[in-house]
């Protein structure tokens, strides 16, 4: 349930919203200088991919950041303040449709190549690190965003939840190929994840998020 628009709470979930977009940006900044430069010394194309989506995932977490600062601010006219959110929203909901794009086109190419991944035991650290730390990150957002009834915090918790798809997509890629020998394993399940980039992008574009993860809550509470 979501708090009331005003008072103590708000403000310390809004703070804690901040402080959630703030890491995010932080962590993604050398996460994706990681995933790059090892990606880049590997010759790994989804490594390099996944630092990528790390950069774009830092976007937007700062766009994020900035409406959840200015609230806290509280210096704009309420209308003002909801254009700029509403705007904000769609900006981030264009960073999932790059996302999809960039996966799928990826995809596709991977598959019609034929190559098959190496391996990196640098890129293999960073992916099972992304892999704690980033579902944990993601529900803390998601549980701040439904407490302030939030679409833009819920978009930037799904945001950070295809990164733990991609994560463990590109580990899959990376480093069970050298127990299965699957190479179609990562962009199979690349087009998954651009599928869902795709509709929370269409979610976010309409401003829909909170109406849909509030239903989904009363679901699984009965």
């Amino acid at each position: 349930m979501a708090v009331s628009s005003t008072g103590p709470e708000r403000e310390r979930l809004t703070r804690r919203g901040l402080r959630l977009a703030q890491f995010t940006v932080g962590y993604n900044v050398v996460e994706g200088a990681v995933a790059i430069t090892a990606g880049l010394t590997a010759g790994l194309v989804s490594v390099v991919g996944f630092g990528i989506d790390s950069g774009i995932e830092s976007i937007a977490a700062f766009l994020v950041a900035l409406r959840l600062a200015a609230r806290l601010r509280g210096d704009e006219d309420e209308e003002v303040a909801e254009r700029r959110e509403r705007t904000t929203l769609r900006l981030v909901a264009v960073t999932f449709f790059l996302l999809a794009a960039y996966v799928t086109v990826e995809g596709v190419r991977s598959l019609a190549s034929g190559e098959t991944p190496d391996s990196s035991p640098v890129s293999i650290v960073l992916l099972v690190v992304s892999v704690i730390v980033m579902p944990v990150l993601a529900t803390a957002k998601r549980r701040v965003g439904l407490r302030l009834g939030d679409n833009l915090v819920l978009a930037d918790a799904a945001e950070t939840q295809i990164c733990v798809l991609l994560s463990v997509s590109t580990l899959l890629g990376v480093g069970l190929y050298q127990l299965t020998g699957a190479a179609w394993l990562d962009p199979v399940a690349g087009f998954v994840i651009a599928a869902f980039a795709v509709h929370e992008g269409m979610e976010a574009w309409e401003g829909e998020l909170v109406e849909d993860d509030v239903a989904e809550e009363a679901a699984h509470l009965r």
